[in-house]
Order: C-alpha cells, then structure tokens, then sequence
C-alpha cells in the first residue's frame, strides 16, 4: 500500500510526467503541445468575416444548425451532410449563409475548446494538491509503522486515507488522458466543416 502511494506521490503515469513539460503552461497536463486558441486562417481560407462577425445569432435557423453541428454527439459525416443541406437550400444567399454558418462554428467551438483546457488545467491543479496530499500521507503512515509501538488505529485510518486519496487521484488522471483528446477533436470538427461550407460555396 505504502509502495503504491509512492509511486502515486512521485506522480508517475506509465512512465511519462504527469504533468506538462512546457514551462509557458506548468498546469497543462496533455501530450499534445497547449495551442490556446485556434485562428481564423489556420481553420478558413474562405472569404472574409468582419463584417458578419456575431450575426449569426440573429438568424434562428443558422443558429439552431450551429447548435446541432457543434454538438460532439453529431457524428462529423453527419453534420457535414447537414452542412451541404443547409447551403444547398441557400440559394442566391448561399455565399452569406456559409458565411454566417462558419463565423458561428468559429465563436463557438472556440469557446468549447477554452472551456474544456481550462478544465484540464483546473484538474492537473487538483492533481498536483492530491499528490502532495498522498506523499505526507505515505510519511506518516510509514513513521506509524516504523514507530517502537505502532498505533493500529492510526496504521489503518492512515492506510484507508491512502486507498481513498489514490483511487480518486488514478481515476482523475484517467479522465484527463481521456479529455485531452477533446481539443484536438475539436479542431478536426473545425477544419472539416469549414472545408466543406467552402466547397458549397464556390
């Protein structure tokens, strides 16, 4: 037991860091490089968007559709064919539409993929207290064992602590290995309909 909270306290994972090896982001906890915040041309070669910039919430149909689109519970050939739908439909003001469409797929993944690093980096935060929380416990524990009369009843709350405070911090480090997969899902999702809205629209 006191062997498992070591390895948990010198937060090792599979033989990589636990935690982010980029100094610029000390709290980010992924593989994958930390890219704050996606552009605009990295995601769109189409024509400009200043001037529809936050109107797409205006228009009940397109802002439904962003809804849907933007959902990761849509398979992505699934709104790519709502995407092609929904231009084709669009007629003379298809050029506007796919314009507002990804103006508003832009705002709004943008903001998804904030949210969820910033919940990765709250976590990695969690998971840097409970390590340290874990390695006071494993010292104490080991100085109740190691002690001329040990305590029973202090050998056992100090060891049902340790169990407790390593499952919770096993079970964090898996949905963190899991979430960060999501950012880069996003992106794809970005890219891929924003090729597609170009596509219609030429």
């Amino acid at each position: 037991m006191a062997d498992d909270a070591g390895r948990v306290a010198r937060c090792r994972s599979h033989g990589r860091p636990c935690f982010a090896a980029d100094p610029r982001y000390p709290d980010w906890p992924c593989v994958q490089a930390k890219v704050p915040e996606v552009s605009l041309a990295a995601v769109w070669a189409g024509p400009d968007l200043d001037d529809v910039a936050g109107k797409w919430k205006d228009d009940a149909k397109i802002s439904a559709l962003v809804s849907r689109l933007v959902a990761r519970r849509t398979p992505l050939e699934e709104a790519e064919k709502a995407v092609t739908a929904f231009l084709s439909e669009a007629g003379a003001g298809k050029a506007e539409a796919g314009k507002l469409l990804f103006s508003g797929l832009f705002e709004t993944l943008n903001a998804q993929r904030a949210s969820v690093m910033n919940g990765l980096e709250r976590i990695t935060r969690k998971q840097r207290a409970a390590a340290e929380k874990i390695r006071a416990d494993t010292l104490a524990l080991q100085a109740q064992q190691g002690a001329a009369t040990p305590d029973p009843a202090k050998v056992e709350e100090f060891g049902n602590q340790l169990v407790w405070a390593t499952r919770i911090f096993d079970d964090r480090r898996r949905v963190i290995t899991f979430v960060c997969e999501v950012p880069v899902a996003i992106d794809q999702r970005l890219f891929a309909l924003g090729r597609v809205i170009q596509q219609e629209m030429e």
